[in-house]
């Protein structure tokens, strides 16, 4: 039982660091402070992982601190693209929210099992993480005489690795690459997936899709919208042909159309033209329809 224990003091910071990265990325007023990059980093590359090795490893015997240390960078760095490729085959798809909910709710979730299972061993048997007794053990590894020379070079050897992969990543922050600059244009079905989408009509009845374009050029964008069906324009509505969007901005709204000419196998495509280029699509999706003639 927890009785008097102190309260674990890595699970505390895990969880408040993970609610820090969420309020970074979701609030847009601190959106674009450099702490995004690092506590999203962090969410990324450490805090799953440790919260995992927390929960499988629950006692002290069972691996050393400088050792969790590496795990959890192994563990995160496996945690991250299993997140994305289940995110995939949802709804949501692979999309910056979702993901950042998905790790959010694991590394929590994964915290409270992982204190449970602490709780459950006597008190001197639980890991437990505090300044003190972390620079204690990191003297007893390399300055005292007791253990082999080759356990001391594998406990170098770790350090000198978690040490580089802070470097490498400092490095990354400080001197990005170029960020690239794309627009995400899709259609879903009227529920919102990518399935399910109206493809038989009935001449001059209407049809529904969902339409979606966020915005990543690092500026804003005034978009057109266009749907062409065998290359024939079905007009739209004002507010939805003609669509402004600033940076990291997203609009996903109903769109209706009707067809207006009957046939089998018809190219239905939906178009988007950016401000600088009116007569090539900057971006392109479409459906294959069939319209027959009302009996």
């Amino acid at each position: 039982m927890a009785g008097n224990r102190q309260p674990p003091l890595d699970l505390l910071l895990v969880a408040g660091l993970v609610i820090l990265t969420d309020i970074f990325v979701l609030v847009p007023a601190l959106s674009g402070s450099f702490l995004r990059t690092v506590f999203g980093l962090l969410l990324v590359l450490f805090l799953p992982g440790y919260a995992l090795t927390a929960a499988l490893l629950p006692a002290k015997k069972d691996l050393e601190g400088i050792e969790r240390a590496l795990l959890s960078l192994g563990l995160s760095i496996s945690i991250a693209p299993l997140m994305g490729l289940g995110m995939n085959y949802t709804s949501w798809g692979v999309r910056e929210v979702p993901v950042l909910t998905g790790l959010s709710i694991f590394t929590l979730f994964i915290c409270g099992v992982a204190y449970y299972r602490r709780v459950q061993l006597p008190e001197d048997e639980a890991f437990s993480v505090t300044v003190k007794t972390s620079i204690s053990a990191l003297k007893e590894e390399f300055l005292e005489e007791h253990g082999s020379g080759a356990d001391k070079a594998l406990a170098a050897l770790l350090v000198i690795s978690i040490l580089v992969s802070i470097g490498s990543l400092a490095y990354v922050i400080g001197n990005p690459r170029g960020e690239e600059k794309f627009t995400e244009f899709y259609i879903l079905g009227p529920d919102k997936v990518a399935e399910d989408y109206p493809t038989e009509y009935v001449l001059g009845n209407s049809g529904t899709v969902v339409v979606g374009i966020t915005n990543h050029e690092y500026r804003t964008v005034d978009y057109t919208l266009e749907i062409r069906l065998q290359n024939r324009s079905l007009p739209l509505p004002e507010d939805q042909k003609y669509i402004s969007l600033e940076n990291n901005e997203s609009w996903e709204e109903p769109v209706t159309f009707t067809p207006t000419i009957e046939g089998k196998n018809m190219k239905l495509e939906f178009l988007l033209f950016n401000e600088t280029e009116k007569s090539v699509p900057y971006r392109n999706t479409h459906l294959w329809i069939n319209v027959t003639k009302e009996i």
